[in-house]
C-alpha cells in the first residue's frame, strides 16, 4: 500500500477504499484531515481535477464513520453534522450523486440529501423533524431555514460548513446574505469550523476572513481573523486555442452566426462538448441554429435558469450517462460540475473575466494531470482582442476575481427581518452577531439601529402607515414581528436574486392545429419567461424558447400560453441583467494589446489589417490615456472615444458628457455605447470647437463630472429608480409574492416609483437610499470604476480630427439603431449599412 494511502490520519477502511480504485490521497487531501483534527478552519484552493470536493468532504466522512451505525429502533436525533453551501442548484444536485461512491463504496451509514428551491415542500418540512447527516444546499435555503425555530434547531449543533465556489458566492449580495448566516450558525454551534474550495482566487486572504467569525473593536484598522490556507500547485496547463475563422469576421454583436458551421465541426471532432455562452437569449439562438446546421442529428441538447427544473435535471442525468455530444448552455453550468467524458469547452463570445474563463475551462477533463482543452469563438473583432488577453492571462495564470464587497444594507435590513421571524431578538446581542460577518466587520452601531428602525417602522417618512410597522418592541427591549403574517410573507420573498418578473410558460395545442375551444388548462410547463417579452407579443407571434419555436396563444393570470410553430425569424427573449461585466484586469490588457503593434503577429488577419489601417488613418488608444476622434457623417458630427471600461461605465459616461455638451452648446443628440467604445453626435461641429477652443476635452471629461452633473442626472434618471426598486424587493419594502398572489412587474414598478419619491423628497438619508447608492456605485452604473477612468485619463486626453469615421469606431458606430432587446436577432437586418460603414472607414 503507498505510503500516503497508510497514513495514521486515514482509516484502514477509507485507504482500502482509496487502493481498490487505484488512488492514493493526495497531501492537500490528508492536510485538510489534520486541520480538521486541530479544529481549524481553512481555505482549501486547488486546480480543477485536484479532488477539492472530495479533501471538503473528507473530513466529514472519517468522522461520521467513527460516530458508528444508528441502533435500531434507538431514540434521541442526530443533527446535520456537514452543511455543504453552493452557489447552484445543479452543483448541489452533483456533488449529491459523486458523493455516492465513496459512500457506498467504504460502506458507510451516512444520509446525504439535498435542499434547494426545487425540493419538495414535504421533504423540507421532513428534513426539520429528521434531518440527514450531510446536508447540501444554497444561501437562500439558509436564510429559510434561519427565520423558523425549527429550522433554527435543525441547524444548532452543526460540526462542519463546506462552501463550495467560495469565489462565485461572496462577491455578491448572496454572499452578503450568506455571511449573515454563517454568523448566525456560529452563534448556534460555537464549535463550528468552515471550509472553504476554490479553483480561482485573486485575494484568498478576503475569502480566508469570510470563513471565520470576526471580532472587531472600535478601530477600523483591525487586524482581520484568517482561516488556514491550503495552495495546492501544478495541475496540467490547459490547451486553449481562438477560433481563426475562415468567414467573414463581424465587426459588432455577439451571436458568432458567421461561425455555426465550424462549431458544429467541432463538436462532431469531440466526444462531448460543453457551448457556453454569457446569456440566455445566446444560448436560445446558438442552440436553434445548430439544429438547422445539424445534418447528423447529434444529439446537442439546450441548458439554462429559466427553463423547467425537470427539463434541465434531464439534461444533466443524459450528460452523466455520456448521452449526449453536446449542451448549448450559460453561467448555470460553469461552477464545478464534475463531467470527466467532457473533452471541449467552447466559449462562444468573450469571456469578459480571466477567472471566469478558467472556471468555465475546467469543466473540461475534469482531472488534475489531464489538461482542459477549450477553444473560445470571438463574436465580433474586438471580441478577439478580449479572447487573445483571456488565453494571455491562462497563460500567465492571473485572477481576476472581483474584490470582497461591503455588506448591503437592504440585504442586511432582510437579515434583520429573517431574525424576528425565528423569535424576538435583543438588538445589541444582534449586533455583535452581524458584525462578525467579514462584510459587515465595519458596520457601526447608528446606521444598525437605522436599518432597525427601517424594518420595524419603515422610516421616518413611512412611519404613520400601518403596513409598514413590522416589528414592535417589547419591554425589555427586544424587537418582535407584529404580526405572524409577516413570517410568512418574508419566506415567500427571501432571497437576494431580483429578477424581473417572470411568467410560466404552458404548452397548449393550437388553434392552428384544430382546436376549436378557448385556450384552457393543462399541457406541460417548459419553463419561466420575463414578463416584459410577453408583454410585447401579439396573439400569433412566434419566438425561440426551450430550444423551439413557439407560437404565443394567450396570456392568463402568470401562464404564458404557447403551441409549437414555426418560423424562419422568430423572436428572441432577451433577460435584463444577464451580461456579464469586461473585467478591470481585461480591459487593461485589451488596451495594452492595442498600442502595441508587436503584439498583433498573434492576431488573426482581419483584426490585424483593421488596427494596421487605424493606426495609418487615425492613431491608436494609448494604454493609460483616452483617444478620442472626431468626424462628420450624415449631417451629424460624432465624437468617438476608447476607454475599454465596460457598458455599464460607458453608458454612464455618455448620460453625463451629453449634460455637459448640452451646456457648452454642442447639440447632442444621443449616445451609444459598448464594452469598447462611446459615441455621442450631435448638431454642432465638435471638431471645429475643440480646433478652436470653444470646447476643451480636458473639461469635458474632468472628474467633477460625479458631482452636480451626476447629483442632478440621478434625480430624474430611471435607473436609480430601477437600482431603488431593486433594494426595495431585497429589503422586504415592496413584496413581490404575498400568500395566493404575485405582483405584475408593473405593479412593483409603481409601488417603487411612489416610494422613491416620497424618500427622496422628505427623507433623502433613507437607508434605502444609502444602499441604492452603494448599489449605483457598482452597479448598474458602475460609478466607481467611471471615477477610475476619469483619474487614469487626466491630462492624458488625445484628440484626433478625421474627414471621416475611422476603422476602430465601425463597431460602436454599428449599435446606433439597434434594438437594445433583440439585439442578436437584429444583425442580419443591419448588415446593408454596415456595409457602407465598413467602406468608407477601410476603404
Amino acid at each position: 500500500m503507498d505510503a500516503a494511502a497508510a497514513s495514521p490520519l486515514l482509516p484502514e477502511r477509507f485507504a482500502r477504499w482509496f487502493e481498490s480504485r487505484g488512488w492514493h490521497p493526495r497531501a492537500h487531501q490528508l492536510e485538510l484531515l489534520e486541520m480538521a483534527r486541530q479544529r481549524d478552519s481553512v481555505l482549501l484552493v486547488a486546480p480543477t481535477g485536484a479532488g477539492k470536493t472530495l479533501a471538503g468532504f473528507l473530513p466529514s466522512l472519517v468522522a461520521l464513520a467513527a460516530r458508528g451505525k444508528r441502533k435500531p429502533g434507538s431514540a434521541g436525533r442526530r443533527g446535520v453534522h456537514t452543511l455543504y453551501i453552493s452557489p447552484l442548484k445543479a452543483l448541489a444536485v452533483d456533488i449529491a450523486r459523486n458523493l455516492e461512491a465513496p459512500v457506498e463504496g467504504i460502506g458507510l451509514d451516512i444520509r446525504i440529501e439535498t435542499r434547494t428551491g426545487d425540493t419538495p415542500s414535504h421533504k423540507r418540512q421532513r428534513q426539520k423533524h429528521v434531518p440527514p447527516d450531510i446536508l447540501l444546499t444554497t444561501p437562500e435555503q439558509i436564510a429559510l431555514l434561519l427565520s423558523d425555530a425549527q429550522g433554527r434547531q435543525m441547524l444548532s449543533g452543526i460540526d462542519t460548513i463546506i462552501l463550495d465556489e467560495l469565489h462565485a458566492l461572496v462577491t455578491s449580495k448572496r454572499g452578503d446574505l450568506l455571511s449573515l448566516g454563517l454568523a448566525a450558525l456560529r452563534r448556534l454551534s460555537p464549535g463550528l469550523r468552515s471550509i472553504g474550495l476554490s479553483a480561482t482566487v485573486a485575494e484568498p486572504d478576503d475569502l480566508r476572513a469570510y470563513l471565520v467569525g470576526q471580532t472587531p473593536d472600535e478601530e477600523p484598522e483591525t487586524k482581520r481573523a484568517l482561516a488556514g490556507l491550503v495552495t495546492v500547485a501544478g495541475g496540467a496547463e490547459p490547451d486553449i486555442s481562438i477560433l481563426d475563422t475562415a468567414e467573414r469576421l463581424p465587426w459588432s454583436g455577439h451571436s458568432a452566426r458567421h461561425a455555426v458551421g465550424e462549431i458544429y465541426r467541432i463538436i462532431k471532432d469531440h466526444r462531448t462538448s460543453l457551448v457556453f455562452v454569457n446569456t440566455r437569449s445566446q444560448a436560445e439562438a446558438l442552440f436553434q441554429a445548430l439544429w438547422h446546421a445539424n445534418d447528423e442529428n447529434l444529439p446537442i441538447a439546450l441548458h439554462h435558469g429559466s427553463l423547467d427544473v425537470g427539463q434541465r435535471r434531464k439534461v444533466e442525468a443524459a450528460m452523466a450517462a455520456g448521452a449526449l455530444r453536446a449542451i448549448v448552455c450559460t453561467s448555470s453550468l460553469d461552477l464545478g460540475i464534475d463531467w470527466g467524458d467532457v473533452d471541449l469547452v467552447v466559449n462562444v463570445g468573450a469571456p469578459k473575466g480571466a477567472s471566469r474563463l478558467a472556471q468555465r475551462i475546467g469543466r473540461a477533463n475534469h482531472r488534475m494531470d489531464e489538461p482542459s482543452r477549450a477553444i473560445l469563438v470571438p463574436a465580433n473583432r474586438f471580441e478577439v482582442l478580449e479572447c487573445q488577453a483571456a488565453l494571455a492571462a491562462s497563460r500567465a495564470g492571473h485572477q481576476d476575481t472581483p474584490p470582497l464587497r461591503t455588506g448591503g444594507l437592504d440585504v442586511l435590513a432582510q437579515h434583520v427581518l429573517g431574525c424576528a421571524c425565528a423569535g424576538p431578538f435583543d438588538p445589541l446581542e444582534l449586533y455583535r452577531e452581524i458584525r462578525s460577518a467579514e462584510p459587515y466587520r465595519g458596520l457601526g452601531w447608528e446606521q444598525f439601529e437605522q436599518v432597525v428602525d427601517f424594518v420595524a417602522t419603515g422610516g421616518y417618512a413611512l412611519r404613520t402607515y400601518e403596513r409598514y410597522s413590522r416589528l414592535k418592541r417589547e419591554e425589555d427591549g427586544r424587537f418582535r414581528l407584529s404580526h405572524p403574517k409577516i413570517a410568512q410573507q418574508y419566506r415567500l420573498n427571501v432571497g437576494t436574486i431580483v429578477e424581473a418578473p417572470m411568467l410560466k410558460v404552458r404548452l397548449v395545442r393550437s388553434k392552428a392545429d384544430g382546436r376549436r375551444t378557448p385556450v384552457g388548462r393543462g399541457g406541460r410547463w417548459l419553463g419561466e419567461i420575463e414578463e416584459w417579452f410577453v408583454e410585447q407579443l401579439a396573439l400569433g407571434d412566434t419566438f425561440l424558447f426551450a430550444g423551439e419555436v413557439l407560437r404565443f396563444e394567450g396570456l392568463r393570470e402568470n401562464e404564458a400560453y404557447v403551441s409549437r410553430g414555426q418560423a424562419e425569424a422568430p423572436k428572441i427573449p432577451s433577460y435584463q441583467g444577464g451580461k456579464f461585466p469586461l473585467s478591470t484586469y481585461l480591459a487593461a490588457s485589451v488596451r495594452a494589446m492595442v498600442a502595441d503593434p508587436q503584439s498583433w503577429t498573434a492576431l488573426p488577419a482581419q483584426v490585424r489589417e483593421w488596427l494596421e489601417i487605424q493606426q495609418l488613418r487615425s492613431a491608436l488608444p494609448a494604454p493609460d490615456g483616452l483617444l478620442v476622434e472626431t468626424f462628420p457623417r450624415a449631417n451629424k458630427h460624432y465624437l468617438v472615444c476608447y476607454p475599454f471600461d465596460g457598458r455599464l461605465a460607458h453608458q454612464t459616461l455618455g448620460m453625463l458628457l451629453t449634460r455637459r455638451l448640452e451646456r457648452m452648446g454642442a447639440r447632442p443628440m444621443g449616445f451609444v455605447a459598448n464594452d469598447y467604445a462611446l459615441a455621442v453626435w450631435c448638431l454642432a461641429d465638435l471638431g471645429e470647437m475643440i480646433g478652436c477652443g470653444r470646447l476643451s476635452l480636458a473639461e469635458l471629461f474632468d472628474e467633477d463630472m460625479l458631482g452636480d452633473d451626476l447629483d442632478a442626472w440621478l434625480a430624474e434618471s430611471s435607473l436609480m429608480k430601477r437600482t431603488f426598486r431593486n433594494c426595495a424587493v431585497i429589503a422586504g419594502l415592496i413584496e413581490r409574492r404575498h400568500p395566493g398572489q404575485e405582483k405584475s412587474g408593473r405593479q412593483v414598478t409603481i409601488s417603487s416609483d411612489l416610494i422613491y419619491d416620497v424618500l427622496h423628497r422628505h427623507e433623502p438619508d433613507h437607508i434605502l437610499l444609502q444602499a441604492t447608492w452603494q448599489d449605483a456605485a457598482t452597479g448598474l452604473l458602475d460609478i466607481s470604476r467611471l471615477g477610475e477612468l476619469l483619474r487614469r485619463i487626466r491630462e492624458r486626453i488625445a484628440h484626433t480630427p478625421l474627414a471621416r469615421v475611422s476603422p476602430l469606431a465601425v463597431p460602436v458606430m454599428l449599435e446606433i439603431g439597434k434594438e437594445p432587446v433583440y439585439g442578436e436577432a437584429q444583425e442580419a437586418l443591419l448588415a446593408d449599412a454596415a456595409d457602407d460603414l465598413v467602406r468608407e472607414a477601410m476603404g
